[in-house]
């Protein structure tokens, strides 16, 4: 039976018998949007990436329709991976919809992860009574149609605006090319269990160490929301990185790498 591991595509490297630190991308990515973040930490730490079922070069046979409906799937394969990786007590850096994949493995296994990074974590996307997550249910609803009936349309149109920083329009179309790679009918049930998703109370009991990394201007993530996430996990850090878009892993790299350093 192929391993978690070779599953989901695991590259260990960095300082062997160091902490680890696992880095998870966001939806529609894969390991390589760590490419200018990861290397950062080799000296120190051991890392560990790898690409979630669906996704990168993640094997097909590691995606399942039914367990992945849920956020709950995702993580359980990360605690699969983190476990048999021999990890214990390290350092989880999740990106986006991983921040909250990461929060619940952390919750199911403590012992695996001392901290974590989340970077533009959003524990629901749209607006609910006096909760602000950005969007309303008919704009979720159209987004995701627009996915349904076009995917390619919808890579090329939300790619840049997810990315924002249009005055560098390499990164923009790096996310395109990288969301039109994925599998359309993955995306389009992964987007649906991102978006259509409610974690609020799941941000409660985590006992790890909490970093928030926010960017000033984040279409997908605003700042209301990462104040939120911070409010409602005492004791986190929340730190608002002077950038643009949801990708700080992308475009400013070397302000997510000082911020995770200061952490750790």
């Amino acid at each position: 039976m192929e391993s978690a591991l070779e599953r989901h595509n695991v590259r260990i490297g960095g300082a062997a018998g160091g902490k680890t630190i696992m880095f998870a991308h966001g939806f529609g990515c894969d390991q390589n949007m760590w490419r200018f973040v990861a290397p950062a930490f080799e000296d120190r730490f051991r890392t560990l990436l790898f690409d979630h079922a669906g996704s990168g070069q993640a094997d097909p046979s590691a995606y399942d329709v039914k367990r992945h409906s849920s956020l709950e799937g995702y993580a359980d394969d990360v605690i699969a991976v983190a476990q048999e990786a021999g990890v214990e007590g390290g350092v989880f850096v999740g990106h986006s919809v991983s921040a909250i994949i990461g929060i619940l493995a952390t919750k199911r296994a403590p012992e695996l992860f001392e901290s974590l990074v989340l970077i533009g974590p959003s524990p629901r996307y749209i607006d609910d009574g006096g909760y602000v997550g950005g969007f309303s249910e008919e704009q979720i609803g159209e987004l995701l149609d627009f996915l349904d009936n076009n995917h390619m349309g919808w890579s090329h149109a939300m790619a840049p605006l997810i990315m924002g920083n249009a005055d560098r329009p390499e990164l923009g179309e790096e996310l395109t090319d990288s969301f039109c790679r994925t599998d359309p009918e993955i995306a389009k049930r992964f987007a649906r269990t991102t978006f259509l998703s409610d974690n609020r109370s799941d941000l409660h009991g985590v006992e790890a160490r909490v970093l928030i990394l926010q960017c000033r201007d984040d279409l997908i993530a605003p700042l209301c929301v990462g104040d939120y996430v911070h409010r409602a996990m005492p004791g986190s850090e929340l730190v608002v990185l002077d950038a643009t878009g949801h990708c700080p892993n992308l475009s400013a790299p070397a302000q997510t790498i000082a911020a995770i350093e200061a952490f750790v």
